[in-house]
């Protein structure tokens, strides 16, 4: 008598497990059926977009703005707006400017955003600028840590411009990790401004914005204009040299004999409240003295609670250099040329500005 002949393993056993296969037959439909319900959904959402008014702008959208959760928000650059001549332009004098700051990095930018988004660029750019090393890891690899390390970065830039822990709200982590273009920009020229870069930024630039918002299961889109730079008048841009700026080119040599005279001028006064200035670059930095000196000048009593008499952030002394400012033009002098910024950052250019313009005004006195 012939053995019953084996059956493969593909051969169902029994009728329960044709019964089991069919119900995961059945699951797996349901999952693939779900898929693609998904795919036409966000494929519908798309061609909606794209056919409805103002279609045309959106066609040019990158494909994950339209797979977008109800209420969410998203904003990229006007595909026009990003290949003008005068944004293009803009790009390539901050990427020259970052080019020549990180040159001893060896570090060569080519586009912004591609060579921004995971923060070793902007952490070498800080560190170059603050002179302060971050404890931030060299490489990164994956996004959790790009971010953690972006979020580190923001964070002392952030400090570094003086807007502390509020930050700013034309960029964040997402913005910069997401390649905003718009966002990097506004960075980099806030870093610009703030640090005097020596570079000519074009004037009046303008860039339109999308904001794609998902609103009752449709996609809507607005364009804003948002303004890139404006018109200024002041170091690295437009402005007109001074004394100092030939000073400091041509006769460095009698820089010292400045610096002692106005440090003599600054004693007179000083010495009254047992105060004394022993370096010109750094003891001014803060406000502390410009602020007590004003006081001792137009002979008045600076409230103590109107400024920092310890400062201890960037803030505290920008604020304390901005009362001085103030004390000054109730003084009838001129508004200062520098900005409290510049002060608080050493620079000693700014520094022998605003002394020169106190001597030049009261040096008549005792």
């Amino acid at each position: 008598m012939a053995s019953p002949r084996p059956k493969s393993p593909g051969t169902p056993a029994s009728r329960n497990n044709s019964k089991d296969e069919s119900i995961w037959e059945k699951i797996g439909t349901l999952g693939r059926k779900k898929k693609i319900q998904q795919v036409q959904n966000v494929s519908r959402e798309g061609k909606f977009a794209i056919d409805s008014p103002g279609g045309a702008v959106l066609r040019d959208l990158p494909a994950e703005y339209y797979n977008i959760e109800e209420g969410e928000e998203r904003s990229m650059i006007d595909p026009h707006s990003y290949n003008s001549a005068r944004f293009a332009d803009l790009r390539r004098v901050l990427t020259g400017w970052l080019n020549d700051e990180l040159a001893q990095y060896r570090i060569i930018v080519k586009s912004l955003e591609e060579d921004l988004y995971d923060g070793h660029v902007l952490q070498k750019l800080t560190e170059k600028l603050s002179g302060v090393t971050l404890a931030v890891p060299e490489v990164t690899q994956s996004e959790v840590a790009q971010k953690q390390k972006l979020k580190v970065v923001i964070g002392s830039i952030n400090q570094m411009l003086g807007l502390g822990h509020q930050g700013s709200q034309l960029w964040n982590v997402e913005k910069i990790h997401s390649k905003n273009v718009i966002a990097i920009v506004h960075l980099l020229v806030a870093l610009v401004r703030h640090y005097r870069a020596p570079i000519r930024l074009p004037e009046n630039v303008f860039a339109k914005v999308v904001i794609v918002k998902k609103e009752d299961g449709q996609l809507s889109h607005r364009l804003v204009e948002e303004e890139m730079t404006s018109t200024y008048d002041d170091l690295g841009l437009r402005y007109e040299r001074d004394a100092f700026d030939t000073l400091f080119d041509h006769a460095p040599d009698k820089l010292q004999v400045v610096k002692k005279s106005l440090v003599t001028f600054a004693n007179k006064q000083l010495n009254k409240i047992n105060l004394e200035v022993t370096d010109l670059d750094s003891q001014f930095n803060d406000g502390v003295y410009l602020c007590l000196m004003m006081g001792l000048l137009e002979d008045y009593f600076v409230p103590l609670y109107d400024f920092h008499l310890t400062p201890r952030t960037f803030e505290d002394k920008v604020h304390n250099v901005s009362f001085a400012f103030e004390l000054m033009q109730d003084a009838g002098l001129p508004p200062p040329k520098p900005r409290p910024e510049d002060i608080v950052n050493l620079d000693l250019k700014s520094t022998l500005r605003v002394l020169y313009n106190l001597f030049f005004k009261y040096k008549h006195l005792n």
